[in-house]
């Protein structure tokens, strides 16, 4: 994408935001979290966006005319739909938003390019197609079930000599050995339990298969109910979602992130010099979601073991900093994920998913 249509696309993010007259903070949050995925080492203005927003500079019909490609209005489009879905519901001023951008960027109208050859045409169809599936698709994985015994992280095999880490980060959190409560595992046994599926999301987010990228956030939640159920927690899935919500860590973002921008890329013939720069570059997609299950993880881990007990600031205070630790660790056990992809597929990561 352009850098004009970045800033179209987030303009439109913030319209979105704003169509039913409330502004919630996790809509902000997302909004940021995009801003940052889409413009990597761009400079974007974001306060500057939010001035044009607020002030009326700018409305959906301007915005939605800079966006010249099919697919960044595909994938604007779903980034609105993301930032409407960010605080649990769409409204019905949103509805009516997302069915204005639509009719702006030319979506659902019948084609009328005629000069168009009639393969292109086929192609940007099912493309469109496809696409409009996204949100659908990535809600029927997310509600799968989280209450399972089974241990998706069973199917990385780490030989003997391969350390398993541990963050000095959630060390420093204010809790003494007396305040803990006592779990099923070891210490040894729960770090590397959040190293493997760390490994495992890292080589999920390795294939190429769309649908398998989307099991990557339901499996970290399926790890946030095991630990905590390892401390004696019968959680539910709406429970987890707040949870990962009060780290910061929005759903609907990390489904753009991790395989919004590759479906997209990938449905309009841009691989290897798509919106994620090809899989080519496989070891930064593999790394945010490495990482972002090694935070998840061990956070979950001293939030639970602590009786839940930690404030929200020092939640997310320690999620940023674990979060770091898994971006340097990822190098590290890149050839971990890369053996374990190997003896993947989608069949085999929906079973996971699923609990099988």
């Amino acid at each position: 994408m352009t850098h004009d249509e970045i800033r179209a696309t987030l303009t439109l993010c913030l319209l979105a935001s704003f169509a039913d007259g409330e502004k919630h903070d996790r809509e902000r949050e997302q909004i940021r979290q995009v801003a940052e995925g889409l413009a990597g080492d761009q400079a974007i203005n974001l306060p500057g966006l939010y001035q044009d927003v607020l002030l009326r500079r700018v409305n959906l019909e301007s915005a939605a005319a800079r966006l010249t490609s099919e697919h960044a209005r595909q994938l604007a489009y779903e980034m609105a739909v993301c930032v409407c879905d960010a605080d649990g519901h769409t409204s019905p001023k949103e509805d009516a938003f997302l069915a204005q951008l639509r009719a702006a960027l030319g979506m659902g109208a019948a084609s009328a390019a005629a000069s168009v050859a009639p393969a292109a045409v086929a192609v940007n169809a099912g493309a469109a197609s496809a696409a409009s599936q996204f949100g659908s698709q990535a809600r029927a994985v997310a509600d799968a079930p989280v209450q399972v015994a089974a241990a998706p992280e069973a199917a990385v095999q780490l030989p003997a000599s391969v350390s398993v880490p541990h963050p000095a980060a959630v060390d420093a959190l204010p809790q003494t050995a007396a305040q803990r409560r006592p779990g099923s595992l070891s210490a040894a046994e729960m770090d590397s339990k959040i190293l493997k599926a760390s490994i495992l999301n890292g080589a999920i987010e390795l294939l190429p298969e769309n649908l398998s990228t989307l099991a990557i956030i339901p499996l970290q939640m399926r790890l946030v109910y095991q630990i905590g159920q390892s401390y004696g927690y019968q959680l539910d899935s709406g429970h987890i979602k707040d949870f990962l919500a009060t780290l910061g860590v929005g759903l609907t973002s990390q489904y753009l992130e991790q395989a919004g921008r590759k479906l997209l890329g990938g449905l309009l013939g841009k691989v290897g010099g798509g919106l994620l720069g090809g899989l080519g570059k496989q070891a930064v997609s593999s790394g945010m979601s490495f990482a972002s299950t090694y935070a998840l993880g061990h956070v979950a881990n001293q939030y639970y073991a602590g009786d839940r007990t930690l404030s929200t600031d020092m939640l997310k205070d320690a999620y940023q900093h674990v979060m770091q630790d898994g971006r340097q660790l990822q190098a590290r056990y890149l050839p971990q994920m890369q053996e374990t992809a190997r003896g993947l597929n989608t069949a085999k990561i929906l079973s996971m998913v699923r609990g099988g």
